[in-house]
């Protein structure tokens, strides 16, 4: 540039406004190139070394989750005496796991009962193929279900860690009700 630092600092702020680097720092400069330095990327720097995330808490962190997969990053913090930061760089970066909400299913069916759903689903299929107007004309579906009235856990309570590959976890309704009433509908 063939500039001293006065003519510098003038360029620089003419240039950058208020972002222009002080008068002090382009001092340095100039004395930095004047003792041959030539590269102008960031030096290193020394750092807090990343203490947290070695493959042994990463292990600890592996067997918490599975212990107890509704455990909170906050509680496996202060297990483990680490940052919650931590906690959350091994879960999602090193473990590729990720919290999700369950999927409320009203029950659980067993095996048994969701063959018999097709089987009966089937049967009106064919008996509606046979004679579409006799068939809507006799068909009455008529279902019965219990209404409960209670606080069920809530969607935040239900979050599980999961891994990449595995699917969402299920809820089903197991709490005992607070009451209940029962509807006819036909």
């Amino acid at each position: 540039m063939g500039k001293n630092t006065v003519e510098a600092k003038q360029w620089l702020d003419k240039r950058y406004g208020d972002s222009a680097p002080r008068k002090s720092t382009i001092i340095d400069w100039y004395a930095e190139f004047k003792h041959s330095l030539t590269n102008t990327d960031d030096a290193e720097r020394s750092s807090r070394p990343k203490s947290a995330v070695v493959p042994e808490n990463i292990k600890k962190v592996l067997k918490i989750v599975l212990k107890d997969r509704k455990v909170k990053l906050r509680e496996i913090a202060d297990t483990l005496k680490i940052s919650e930061g931590s906690v959350f760089t091994i879960l999602h970066e090193n473990l590729s796991m990720h919290k999700l909400f369950s999927k409320w299913v009203p029950r659980l069916l067993t095996p048994d009962q969701k063959r018999q759903r097709v089987d009966d689903s089937e049967r009106c299929l064919e008996l509606f193929k046979r004679d579409k107007k006799d068939f809507l004309r006799r068909y009455v579906t008529m279902d019965e279900t219990w209404i409960h009235y209670y606080t069920p856990e809530s969607k935040r309570s239900s979050a599980e860690w999961t891994a990449a590959d595995e699917s969402r976890p299920k809820r089903p309704k197991t709490q005992k009700p607070a009451g209940k009433v029962i509807a006819s509908i036909f």
